[in-house]
């Protein structure tokens, strides 16, 4: 499909219109700041008598000589960058417009924003790997795939450029105390993050409208080079965000009094920094995966031939390929981001985990094994399409007793919501059996299995097309070192568990998550070196017969990334209302009359409805692009 000149024009126009209302929009008013700062410096200044130290920066002050008047010039520009005090916030310092209530409004337009921008910053990155292995391999549904995944997160750019810019108008008109704060501390940000727009929309058009110009040869390998660029500055754009939300978690920079001491870079390199840009970059991988995912499911589901839905059914598994391998690290990830919630303030730590949202957790958990067990049944039904792939459905049954037990375990609570006359029958609000399985350690356990499991149900999968080659002896004895690696690593991490989690102090039981975590990662590489040297030499997925799998399989896609949305709005809820009753944590208090915490079921209303929003959305871009699909699809795979 190629744009003619006057749409490419209407494009650009749009994208410069984008960028120049949100320069408008977040552009801080320097002047106005700069004299509250400078009257606050001059205070600080009267007060000083002649040779003493201000201590704010230690530079000594002399009336009447040239050096005063310096030392002044450069204390004053220092104070001006560095030094911001916190508002004290009133009632009168929120906006209101009629029944709207802000906090909803904003929660629910920061949602949808954070759902389109999380697809559209990891489209372009499986978008490149897959062009890239276009050309190394030479294979050409390849390059075609690619081309489709990044016609859809096209669409999908608008939708999220303009959410971002209803959020961020919502922001400065309902908290322009906040965000007035917000900006005197990040001003010099602003000017970056709007500069990676700039620089990736330019990037974005130059590699969806150039695909088809610079097909071949160098040209090809400069295509791939403006792909990295996309994906590069669609990285600093997340990273810079990133920096404004976890500064709110823990604001870095800022002296015991309140006061912002230091310069951007401060702020920005905050303690929740380098942890939430680790757990966003792989959940918007693995997000990303899922939504094409769904919508190579949709267009399956809908296609009227069979090379339809052979395209579709192998688009689908790909995605899901790159859902799978993103989301098995993605707990190790979240142990980090939470681990630095705890070490940074306990109260939020125990706030997150064992106070009001612990049932959120709860929830969490029924929903991640329901992201598992999707991605599981997926697997197994996948197994028709290979054939020779009977041999395998035995095991099935085994690996789903394994996945199910796991999954009990992991949305097993600690403590029970009981009335009077079933605590006292039961002698407390803990179950003598279930009640160790709530702990974390038996989670830890579980969730490890789960992961090596599913890991397993993939390894499955991967020989049911496949077959040993003759004259290799050596093979079953590489299957039993593999059982032998799987076995002791299972045993090791129960072992680890059981023993650090219920007979050692705290220190040792969130220690031994660790192990645990390194155990899992040995077992899942070792294997798969064993299953490389076992098969090598035989064309992976050679025999597969594109096409030919249940539609149910189609719907466990779909369930995948209707899963992977509802979590993601949960656990943002959680991580943003940790904080409670602070705008930035222990420095800027919400003095509004919404400074209250949300009731469970309050935050599963919102997220509920905004994920049926968004996934309309998805639906209408995926209905949008059905029609230029078909013309790909057409072709032979």
């Amino acid at each position: 499909m190629r744009l003619a000149p006057s749409k490419k024009a209407a494009a650009l126009l749009v994208t410069v219109i984008i960028t120049a209302l949100t320069l408008l929009l977040i552009a801080p008013d320097s002047s106005t700041y700069a004299a509250t700062e400078r009257e606050e410096t001059e205070a600080a200044l009267t007060l000083t008598t002649p040779g003493e130290t201000t201590g704010l920066s230690g530079i000594n002050l002399k009336d009447g000589s040239k050096k005063g008047e310096i030392d002044r010039a450069i204390l004053l520009d220092r104070t001006e960058r560095k030094q911001v005090k916190p508002p004290e916030l009133t009632a009168k310092d929120y906006r209101s417009l009629g029944p709207v209530k802000r906090r909803t409004t904003g929660w629910f337009l920061a949602q949808i924003h954070l759902w389109f921008a999380a697809f559209v910053l990891a489209v372009p990155i499986f978008v490149v790997i897959s062009e890239a292995l276009g050309m190394i391999t030479g294979n050409e549904r390849y390059d075609r795939m690619a081309y489709e995944f990044l016609r859809i997160s096209m669409t999908a750019y608008s939708f999220t450029a303009i959410s971002g810019i209803l959020f961020a108008l919502a922001l400065f008109f309902f908290y322009p105390g906040l965000m007035k704060y917000m900006t005197r501390i990040f001003e010099d940000s602003y000017v970056f993050y709007v500069l990676f727009i700039f620089l990736e929309n330019a990037a974005l058009y130059s590699y969806y409208y150039g695909w088809k110009r610079m097909r071949r040869g160098t040209k090809k390998k400069l295509h791939l080079a403006v792909g990295i660029w996309l994906n590069i500055m669609g990285t600093l754009i997340m990273i810079t965000a990133n920096a404004w939300a976890t500064f709110m978690m823990t604001p870095g920079g800022v002296d015991m009094a309140g006061i912002f001491q230091g310069g951007v870079w401060a702020a920005v390199h905050n303690p929740l920094w380098h942890p939430m840009n680790l757990h966003r970059f792989v959940a918007n991988i693995a997000y990303g995966g899922s939504i094409v995912a769904a919508y190579a499911a949709y267009m399956f589901l809908s296609a009227q031939t069979r090379r339809e839905r052979a395209h579709y059914d192998w688009m689908g598994y790909i995605a899901s390929y790159i859902a799978v391998i993103a989301l098995l690290p993605l707990p190790f990830a979240g142990y980090w981001l939470t681990a630095e919630i705890y070490a940074y303030s306990q109260q939020m730590g125990i706030t997150l985990m064992g106070g009001l949202f612990g049932w959120i957790f709860v929830i969490q958990a029924v929903i991640i094994g329901a992201l598992f067990l999707s991605i599981n049944y997926y697997l197994w039904c996948a197994m028709k399409r290979n054939p020779g792939g009977e041999r395998y459905t035995v095991y099935i049954k085994y690996l789903g007793l394994v996945i199910l037990a796991c999954f009990l375990v992991w949305f097993t609570p600690h403590t029970l919501i009981l009335t009077q006359a079933e605590l006292t029958a039961l002698g407390g609000p803990y179950h003598p059996v279930l009640g160790p399985l709530g702990l974390m350690p038996a989670k830890n356990i579980a969730v490890n299995i789960l992961i090596i499991g599913t890991f397993l149900s993939f390894l499955l999968y991967r020989r049911s097309g496949r077959r040993v080659p003759a004259g290799t002896g050596s093979a079953n004895y590489l299957a039993a070192v593999q059982l032998a690696v799987i076995l002791s690593g299972v045993v090791n991490i129960i072992i680890v568990g059981v023993y650090y989690g219920y007979f050692t102090n705290s220190v040792y039981k969130v220690a031994s998550s660790v192990p645990q975590v390194m155990t899992t990662l040995a077992v899942i590489v070792l294997t798969s070196g064993i299953e490389y040297y076992r098969y090598k030499g035989v064309k992976a997925g050679s025999r597969s017969r594109w096409g030919r799998v249940p539609e149910r399989s189609q719907y466990a896609l779909i369930l995948l990334a209707v899963s992977f949305t509802w979590l993601m709005g949960l656990m943002g809820f959680v991580r943003s209302a940790i904080r409670q009753h602070w705008h930035v944590f222990s420095v800027v208090r919400d003095a509004s009359t919404e400074a209250y915490t949300p009731t469970i079921s309050h935050a599963a209303q919102v997220v509920s409805i905004a994920t049926i929003v968004f996934l309309s959305f998805m639906v209408l871009i995926f209905w949008l692009n059905r029609g230029c699909g078909e013309g790909n699809s057409g072709r032979r795979l």
